[in-house]
């Protein structure tokens, strides 16, 4: 529902922005960096909207990469810990009673 309330919203706003841009056809003198020249204000309106779009899209998809790479990254370091808790090692195995000994040492280390 929400991808289908973009798209909508999308061409609305589409909608309005070709409006606005045949509305406005007259001619217009554009200063550029090294010349100037006349070009009809339709061209000029939906010429800036897409490279507006081109923009955001391509600071959109840049993020999208981090953000999977970031993911990708976290996933392997997640299965590596995983891995880690499932192998037990030989030098920690302990006896039931070697952890409830432990407990009441430090039970006793710590009381004020």
């Amino acid at each position: 529902m929400k991808g289908q309330t973009y798209v909508i919203l999308a061409i609305i706003l589409l909608f309005f922005v070709a409006l606005f841009a045949v509305v406005n056809v007259e001619p217009v003198e554009v200063n550029y960096i090294f010349w100037s020249g006349e070009s009809p204000l339709v061209l000029i309106i939906l010429f800036s909207v897409l490279m507006g779009g081109i923009i955001t899209a391509a600071v959109g998809a840049r993020k999208i990469l981090q953000l999977q790479r970031e993911v990708k990254n976290l996933r392997r370091q997640n299965n590596q810990v995983q891995e880690g808790e499932t192998q037990v090692k030989p030098d920690q195995t302990q006896e039931p009673g070697d952890v409830e000994e432990r407990d009441e040492s430090t039970k006793s280390k710590n009381t004020f």
